[in-house]
């Protein structure tokens, strides 16, 4: 871990308390756990030798989730963790593990600049134009029979008569405010 003043040191006393040389209090590990998902880098070091040991803690409270039933790591790459560190294959997985974080982050980053970018998020999803067309479709067709009688023709009133513009203009204002509505639900 670097050692940069973005990285929040903890040192572990010989009475195994945490220390938060920030804040100057004791910390447990779910305060570390909760500092790490806030996006803090953390080392935590021992007070008496130096030895950094925020490998052993990060590990310890991967553990402590996974005995409350917080299952994110499956068996099988369990298993196959511990036959690493028995295989020459040892010197290969932490660097597959860091790259494979390392493109999940940027994929998750991405796809957030994405959605941010986009004037309404639904806009990304592979059929939503499609979507959208067939609501329109389907709402002028509702719309050609308001304020109309059975057999009369669209733009005609019973009399035969055509409508007035402000009339057509009121139709067409209803009906931009309903593709409004949809598109925001």
């Amino acid at each position: 871990m670097a050692n940069d003043k973005d990285t929040l040191l903890i040192k572990r006393y010989a009475s195994r308390r945490l220390y938060n040389t920030e804040t100057s209090d004791y910390v447990t590990l779910d305060d570390i756990a909760r500092f790490i998902r806030d996006g803090r880098e953390v080392q935590i070091i021992d007070l008496k030798t130096g030895d950094d040991l925020t490998r052993q803690f990060l590990l310890q409270i991967i553990a402590e989730h996974e005995s409350r039933g917080e299952n994110v790591l499956p068996v099988d790459v369990l298993t196959d963790l511990v036959r690493s560190y028995t295989t020459q294959a040892q010197s290969v997985v932490p660097q597959f593990l860091a790259a494979s974080f390392q493109m999940l982050r940027e994929g998750q980053s991405k796809m957030m600049e994405n959605l941010e970018s986009l004037p309404n998020p639904m806009a990304g999803v592979p059929g939503f134009e499609t979507m959208q067309a067939q609501q329109r479709a389907f709402l002028e067709a509702m719309m050609q029979g308001w304020g109309q009688a059975g057999t009369s023709q669209p733009g005609e009133e019973e009399g035969g008569e055509k409508k007035s513009e402000s009339e057509l203009e009121a139709i067409k204002k209803q009906l931009s405010e309903l593709q409004a509505k949809l598109k925001d639900i």
